[in-house]
């Protein structure tokens, strides 16, 4: 692969086609496993009637589940397990919220944030059955429906932290708006009703979770947000969208950083509008996808993404962050991040280290299959996951609208990457089982790229600036559970994605249930390198062949083909982020591409609508489709033969 830079997309089909090779050869002899083996996924029951739109999930002290829905009840649920094979009860314990999207259980009492307040629910007379709706603290809302309130997450000393959506702009729906105090912001309450101000730069915060006694949350991608990703979130922090900078100047804001100062380090030719600062979109940063990092010289309260979860793979729309403290019930992974994920219906796995002071690590691919969109996650004393579920109308993966599952742990010890660390010359791998010496000693056990994504003003972004990962040797360690990768070509801040296909393990001879990694390296650490003569450069030549068989394949001599089969369009459709929304024959956020087809567009139109979509053209989806500025005019075209090829 070529290094490319600014708006340039590289080609990654000799990528998925080695990729395919590797898992095509290196499976054919081996025991079929599959993430069921290890995770199990059990539906609970729901009455009929109750529509359980997971907005929160909590396991209570005393083995009862507590789960609060979109629709404004909270219901306790005893024997969410179905221990002895009896059904579980649900009694409604409060009724009548606005869409609350969060609980915790402190002092007696159930805490949930609604779309304008922290509300407590206590049950006073001992019926199960609360009688105490209490206002702990009220902030301001404009009634755009995008201005979602989300928590709380109860803090080392006891107060609360919400999290609160930006509203969307009148000009383009999906560009983010703070129309009023404190949108975009996350707040710190206490219990007496006092609010302090803690950070902003959010733009959907869905998600949220303590990682020790620090406060880390989940973003979706959008404008000003290239990829969903975890961040950081001390106080004072700035995490890039500007919508919150409008409330800097309140007494209370521990931010300094202004809207106008922002705008105007970003572009000499900023200009107000309607009495707002606006950004056109010719500014300098669709040109260096490393603005973002170059910005942060300037402005050392912004707070870049601690994790990066590539979007349309680790998801398209993240949720909660749960730190998995059962103590080895839940298996092999104690003490590391699951992260959940609506639209594709998954649960990821990330892995957090700090170095140089900042905090970055490592992403995997962890549990699918869930019945609908993973909003809601809480372990019981048992070390099941309980997951609430909804799309909210969004559209999300899996069968259903709405839904309550648990996952538990099968006793058996998947063959996984278990972790990943930064290294000065590299990564080292840390497995759950002893690999096989000799696959782990190939070099053609592994290949990957390098990437990022832009951040600007327009809607996502693709992969940037792709770069091939040079991999100049490899260390095995003498118990086999640990693998030292050297490579030419690490980049800072971006996210490193390798593939390790032809590692085995060394008992069963599997290989790794999820065999990709996606590092975002911040920081290169500092200390000793591998010297050259303990690494293993030896390679099996798969990969030769490989890349062999694809310079081999016969060519059309005379006959250009214009319209690309669905292997040869997969690529396209991957790196200008499309699967993140539609797919070839059934609805997910988007219509498929063949009810696309069936519309009767010709190329051309395709690609306008591509770059400015028309939302009263499908006003049956609830979730219009943004602006995609970022895809080239002549993949576009590609895409859009591929999709009229379907009719």
């Amino acid at each position: 692969m070529k290094s490319i830079h600014n708006n340039t997309i590289i080609s990654v089909k000799t990528f998925v086609f080695i990729t395919c090779m590797f898992l095509s050869t290196l499976l054919t002899a081996q025991q079929t496993v599959t993430e069921d083996d290890y995770y199990r996924l059990t539906t609970i029951p729901t009455p009929e009637g109750i529509k359980l739109e997971g907005g929160g999930v909590l396991s209570l002290p005393n083995g009862k589940l507590a789960v609060c829905t979109r629709r404004g009840d909270v219901w306790i649920i005893e024997n969410p397990a179905m221990s002895n094979g009896l059904q579980p009860t649900f009694t409604k314990f409060a009724s009548g919220l606005h869409e609350p999207l969060g609980l915790v259980f402190h002092d007696q009492a159930l805490y949930t944030a609604q779309r304008g307040e922290l509300t407590k629910l206590k049950d006073n007379n001992g019926d199960g059955i609360a009688d105490e709706y209490k206002t702990i603290y009220a902030w301001p809302l404009s009634t755009h429906y995008h201005e979602y309130s989300f928590g709380p997450i109860l803090a080392p000393d006891n107060s609360f932290f919400v999290t609160a959506n930006v509203a969307f702009g009148n000009e383009e729906w999906w560009r983010g708006e703070s129309r009023v105090p404190w949108r975009a912001w996350t707040m710190k309450i206490t219990e007496d009703g006092k609010m302090e101000p803690w950070a902003t730069g959010m733009r959907s915060p869905a998600g949220y979770g303590m990682v020790g006694d620090e406060l880390f949350y989940t973003d979706n991608q959008g404008d000003w947000v290239g990829s969903g990703a975890i961040w950081h979130l001390p106080k004072g922090a700035f995490t890039g969208h500007p919508a919150g900078l409008r409330w800097t100047g309140h007494k209370d804001s521990p931010i300094q950083l202004t809207e106008e100062v922002f705008y105007s380090k970003l572009d000499k030719r900023q200009v107000k509008k309607n009495g707002r600062y606006v950004k056109p979109e010719n500014i300098r940063d669709e040109e260096n996808p490393d603005f973002a990092y170059e910005l942060k010289k300037s402005f050392p309260e912004l707070q870049l993404p601690a994790v990066i979860l590539p979007h349309g793979i680790l998801g398209i729309s993240n949720s909660e962050i749960k730190v998995d403290k059962t103590q080895g019930k839940f298996g092999p992974f104690s003490g590391q991040l699951l992260v959940g994920d609506m639209g594709q219906s998954k649960i990821m796995r990330v892995v957090l280290e700090k170095v140089k002071g900042e905090y970055q690590g490592v992403a995997f691919d962890f549990r699918t299959g869930f019945q609908s969109g993973v909003m809601r996650m809480d372990f019981d004393n048992e070390g099941r996951l309980f997951v609430g579920e909804t799309n909210r109308g969004w559209g999300s993966a899996g069968t259903t609208n709405s839904g309550l599952e648990y996952l538990s742990w099968t006793g058996k010890t998947p063959f996984e990457m278990k972790t990943v660390s930064a290294m000065p010359d590299g990564f080292e791998i840390e497995f759950t089982l002893p690999v096989d010496k000799a696959s782990a000693e190939d070099l053609d056990s592994y290949f990957g790229k390098s990437y990022i994504y832009k951040y600007h003003a327009a809607y996502g972004s693709p992969q940037t600036n792709i770069e091939e990962i040079k991999i100049k040797g490899v260390k095995v360690s003498e118990d086999g559970m640990k693998v030292r990768v050297v490579i030419d070509n690490l980049r800072q801040y971006y996210v490193h994605e390798i593939i390790l296909p032809g590692v085995k393990a060394k008992e069963s001879g599997n290989t790794i249930l999820h065999p990709t990694l996606y590092y975002t390296l911040n920081n290169i650490p500092e200390g000793a390198t591998v010297p050259v003569s303990e690494l293993s450069t030896k390679r099996s030549s798969l990969l030769k062949k490989a890349v062999a068989v694809k310079k081999a394949a016969p060519k059309k001599a005379s006959k250009t083909k214009t319209v690309l089969s669905d292997a040869e369009v997969q690529p396209l459709l991957m790196t200008n982020t499309c699967v993140a929304c539609h797919h070839k024959n059934k609805r997910v956020v988007g219509p498929s591409f063949t009810e696309v087809a069936k519309r009767g567009y010709s190329n051309e139109e395709i690609v306008s609508l591509i770059y400015n979509p028309q939302p009263k053209n499908w006003p049956e989806y609830a979730t219009p489709m943004a602006p995609m500025p970022h895809v080239p005019k002549e993949e576009a075209l590609k895409i859009a033969g591929w999709i009229n090829s379907l009719k």
